[in-house]
């Protein structure tokens, strides 16, 4: 069925992004809103806005019937989520599709199988993709736990068989260590997602953070290439870029490949993302689960290919056939994007939230900033402190770092601090000008220039 109004399920900067992806295809829209975020820009430029609850998102944007009812009121005939929040709530979106609307995502059955990480561990093997040696599904007994531990040897991850954003996951080197972070990594993961279930994977030392998008119509699947997310601090993506500088052209092959392969085996439609392990020193990768909904960091894949995801999305869920060939995608050029959040970086990232006095938006050829800022805004302290993505552009990675030092020298939020400083360090860092990471080093490399974050470098 043709969409005609959408409500957005979320807030910030993807809101605003699909709010603008909705407008441009003809199709009125509808933010929905906690008290907290009644002057947002979301709120500001959808055609219509609902409050749906107090602050706190387990009271507002967590509230599956709150959200249907004011899809109601306004007549909205489709949803999207966005990411976070409920965007991989498979009860959710079988609940607005019951209500005779439209899921801009993967259908529920979907979203269990591939957001369940041992589901998905499951039919990856199925449709013939590596996968990291760990547990053969998930671990609810201590001494089921302690004997798969010494099977696949230490160290090993302990993460939590729901949910992502890398909660509930701890690292031991040992036993003594296991048996103390076990119990930890299961009721952090009851928490963030109700599930206290587990499961187990073998620690790939030295390991890259590779995923791989895709889009889907529930029988053909596409790729639109790589891209690289190594650079993380408590396992949260900083820095991403497009395509990875790590891969060589085959094994670029290779991973893409086996990524289409695994959506058209589960079926999946829209657009969602294939996270890897890949192993430097062997070569080898290794799927590790996948995210069923739009990625923070898919400006990246956007500015490299062409593709408007979240458009592509939209269309899907509207009932359009995939419009693209694979041959039709190609690769141009890099891409870089950077998390600017209301974080203090000199006070060990403390959240910082607070009123926007001054801001300027940096431009230019090649550069793009995702955001929900606007001054005078106030930065409400109930949710995640991201305030917008800066990405850029150019002929080639060298040339895209150096024009993201120069957006970054642009960019200015006056009102409270930010990370820019920490990306104006890491644009200017030889080993990442060298692609010369994994996904532990950054946390080692900001102890080494915890001094230097104090003051933005110019």
């Amino acid at each position: 069925m043709a969409i005609r109004k959408l409500l957005v399920a979320n807030r910030g900067e993807i809101a605003v992004r699909i709010i603008r992806a909705a407008q441009e295809l003809g199709i009125r829209t509808v933010a929905v809103h906690s008290l907290a975020d009644a002057d947002s820009l979301a709120v500001k430029l959808a055609d219509e806005a609902v409050p749906i609850g107090p602050p706190a998102a387990s009271k507002s944007y967590l509230k599956i019937d709150a959200i249907l009812e004011a899809a109601r009121l306004t007549g909205a005939d489709a949803v999207h989520p966005g990411y976070g929040f409920l965007a991989e709530n498979a009860d959710f979106a079988d609940a607005v599709e019951a209500a005779g609307m439209v899921w801009v995502g993967p259908k529920g059955d979907s979203i269990r199988v591939m957001g369940d990480k041992v589901a998905a561990r499951i039919a990856a093997e199925a449709a013939g993709v590596p996968v990291v040696p760990g547990s053969d599904g998930r671990i609810d007994d201590p001494d089921q736990a302690r004997a798969v531990a010494l099977a696949i040897g230490f160290p090993v991850m302990i993460k939590a068989a729901a949910g992502g954003g890398g909660r509930g996951i701890r690292i031991a080197h040992d036993m003594e260590e296991f048996e103390r972070l076990m119990p930890q990594a299961s009721a952090e993961a009851k928490a963030a997602f109700g599930d206290g279930g587990l499961y187990m994977e073998k620690v790939i030392e030295r390991a890259r953070h590779i995923e791989v998008q895709v889009l889907g119509d529930g029988t053909r699947a596409v790729h639109c290439f790589e891209r690289e997310c190594s650079l993380q601090r408590r396992r949260q993506k900083v820095w991403e870029e497009a395509p990875s500088a790590s891969l060589p052209q085959a094994m670029r092959e290779r991973l893409c490949a086996s990524a289409v392969a695994l959506a058209e085996a589960v079926g999946y439609r829209g657009a969602g993302t294939l996270e890897y392990l890949y192993d430097d020193a062997s070569g080898a990768f290794y799927f590790i689960e996948m995210n069923t909904r739009i990625q923070v960091e898919h400006p990246v894949t956007e500015m490299v290919t062409g593709v408007d995801l979240v458009r592509e999305m939209i269309r899907i869920a509207g009932g359009e056939p995939l419009r693209y060939r694979q041959e039709d995608i190609r690769l141009t050029g890099h891409a870089i994007e950077v998390r600017i959040c209301a974080e203090d970086p000199s006070k060990g990232f403390q959240p910082a939230p607070g009123t926007i006095s001054a801001l300027r938006v940096p431009g230019g050829a090649g550069v793009r900033f995702d955001t929900m800022l606007y001054q005078g805004y106030t930065v409400p302290p109930f949710y995640d402190s991201l305030l917008g993505k800066l990405i850029v552009w150019d002929e080639d990675r060298a040339s895209a770092i150096a024009r993201m030092r120069r957006a970054l020298g642009e960019l200015a939020v006056e009102g409270l601090p930010t990370t820019r400083p920490l990306h104006m360090l890491l644009a200017r860092d030889p080993e990442v000008a060298q692609a010369d990471f994994h996904t532990r080093w950054l946390e080692p490399w900001l102890e080494r220039n915890a001094h230097r974050l104090e003051e933005t470098p110019e």
